[in-house]
C-alpha cells in the first residue's frame, strides 16, 4: 500500500490500516522535507459517538533496526 503524496512538508511512503474492533492502528512512513525518513505508529480508539483518543510513536531512521529488533523480541515472547 505504498503511496507517495505530498502532505505539507513531509511525502507519505507507505500507509496501512489495521481494525480491531474500537480502536485502529497506523503504521506509516514519511520523509522529512530534508528527505530522512520516519516511522509513526498512531493508536486511535473511539471514547464516544464521533470522539476519538490518538496515540502516537515516532521512530527515527537511526533507530528503526532497534526498534524492530526489540519489537520482534517482544512478539516472540508474546507468542
Amino acid at each position: 500500500m505504498a503511496k507517495e503524496e505530498k502532505t505539507g512538508e513531509k511525502k507519505e511512503l507507505f500507509n496501512q490500516m489495521i481494525k480491531a474492533g474500537q480502536r485502529t492502528y497506523f503504521i506509516t512512513v514519511k520523509a522529512a522535507s530534508n528527505n530522512k525518513k520516519y516511522v509513526t505508529m498512531t493508536e486511535s480508539k473511539l471514547i464516544e459517538k464521533d470522539k476519538f483518543e490518538r496515540h502516537n510513536i515516532m521512530v527515527f531512521q537511526e533507530k528503526l533496526g532497534e526498534f524492530v529488533d526489540a519489537l520482534q523480541g517482544a512478539c516472540a515472547a508474546a507468542a
